[in-house]
């Protein structure tokens, strides 16, 4: 995985505390909060979103709760690399993060990420119903933590 820096890194990944981290989705979006001290995070609720639109109330309380630093966004790029209209529909997501909380964002690779947020669950003998039972702030977890250890080599 990669760290695909944004438009708006007007700060560096070791001046950043607090990081809320998305897994983004059209229908769903994978919530984490971490700290880049501890290049640890934890999983939130997910939040429901509409045609990749989600309630922007429910996350202005999360950035009211949590005061990030910063943001990181998963990009949803191809097994060979490329983009694609997912990449375009998380990136203008981060965007919208940064215009809306004057904070800097951070894409990074995600590829594979809720594949393997699905193997955690299954190897620990959870539900396999993933409609259910989301990985989705599992996912945002492992983006999050990946950037940490990326942003600091």
């Amino acid at each position: 995985m990669t760290v695909t820096p944004s438009q708006s890194d007007n700060q560096k990944p070791n001046t950043v505390n607090t990081v809320l981290g998305f897994d983004f989705g059209t229908t769903r979006m994978g919530v984490a909060i971490g700290q880049s001290f501890t290049g640890s995070a934890t999983p939130l609720a997910p939040l429901k979103a509409k045609e990749g639109i989600p309630n922007w109330d429910e996350i202005t309380k999360l950035v009211d709760e949590w005061k990030p630093d910063a943001f990181v966004v998963g990009l949803p790029l191809d097994m060979d690399g490329s983009e694609n209209e997912m990449c375009q529909r998380a990136r203008k997501f981060a965007k919208r993060l940064h215009g809306r909380f004057n904070r800097p964002y951070h894409m990074m690779d995600e590829r594979l990420s809720s594949f393997e947020a699905k193997g955690q669950v299954i190897a620990r003998g959870g539900n396999r119903n993933f409609k259910e039972n989301s990985v989705d702030g599992l996912a945002a977890q492992m983006i999050l933590e990946t950037w940490f250890m990326e942003s600091k080599e």
